[in-house]
């Protein structure tokens, strides 16, 4: 199965590891490299190959270097010689390591293919130097320096776009112009707003604008109503008389009268009138 995508799923990432074709194994068994072997080889990691030197580096046999006897791309584990332990039955195994647990001190060179993709990994690794290298310098350029650059750019614009400054004697700025002041006496006088006066009273003038108003109301409470004017007899009459003038008058009741039905005359009645 080709890896087509990156995978987050972790059940995927099994089946990808289990089900991966051998050329994308070798490339799973990578392992990095020792110090030394970066600085004069310019790779960082390589796939484990059978004859290198190596140094496990993590796990119960931290420390123990050896070579690389058997490569297992089945299963994911390299062998090295001398790492080996007792069975309970007394026979002797050797011990598996994942690659990632270990570093190669010495390459083993004797195949041309892998000579070939060090020498790519090399000059991948220089071009990768020299764009950090040049963006390490942009970097530390000194203000002074992208001035002179700056000024150096400008020099080399065509005539046209740049300014052509007049000479200082033809900027000549003409005097200000005075306004004339109005005198003295036009100008109005600031408007003096009059500030209420406080008066200040004594508490015993203030008493005595109490007491008279107390007195008053307690007069005024006091008085009887005034007695209503006599009338004169002919005054009397006379009112006595608009009242019965304005009397209304009683309504009057209608009486209604039954009319009894006339009684009909018997058969002696009429022949005695005849």
């Amino acid at each position: 199965m080709q890896i087509t995508k990156q995978v987050k799923a972790p059940r995927k990432q099994r089946k990808q590891l289990f089900t991966a074709p051998a050329h994308q194994r070798h490339k799973l068994m990578a392992a990095p490299l020792a110090p030394d072997l970066i600085a004069s080889k310019g790779v960082k990691a390589l796939p484990v190959r059978k004859g290198d030197t190596i140094r496990v580096m993590r796990g119960d046999h931290k420390g123990f270097e050896g070579k690389i006897s058997r490569v297992d791309l089945k299963n994911y584990h390299v062998y090295v010689e001398g790492l080996t332990r007792e069975k309970v039955d007394g026979t002797t195994i050797f011990v598996s390591i994942h690659p990632s647990k270990i570093m190669i001190k010495t390459l083993n060179l004797d195949d041309k293919w892998r000579k070939a993709v060090v020498e790519r990994k090399q000059a991948l690794r220089k071009k990768e130097v020299k764009k950090v290298s040049k963006k390490a310098v942009a970097k530390e350029e000194k203000p002074v320096e992208k001035a002179a650059k700056a000024v150096e750019a400008k020099r080399k614009l065509p005539a046209t776009k740049i300014k052509q400054e007049r000479p200082a004697e033809a900027k000549v700025k003409a005097p200000p112009k005075i306004k004339a002041e109005k005198p003295a006496e036009e100008k109005a006088a600031p408007v003096e707003v009059a500030k209420p006066k406080v008066v200040t009273k004594l508490p015993e003038e203030v008493e005595k604008e109490k007491k008279p108003v107390r007195k008053r109301v307690k007069a005024a409470a006091t008085k009887k109503p005034a007695a209503a004017p006599v009338e004169s007899k002919e005054e009397k009459a006379a009112i006595e008389v608009q009242k019965v003038v304005k009397k209304p008058r009683a309504p009057v009741k209608k009486t209604t009268v039954k009319k009894t039905p006339a009684k009909s005359k018997t058969k002696a009645e009429k022949e005695g009138g005849t």
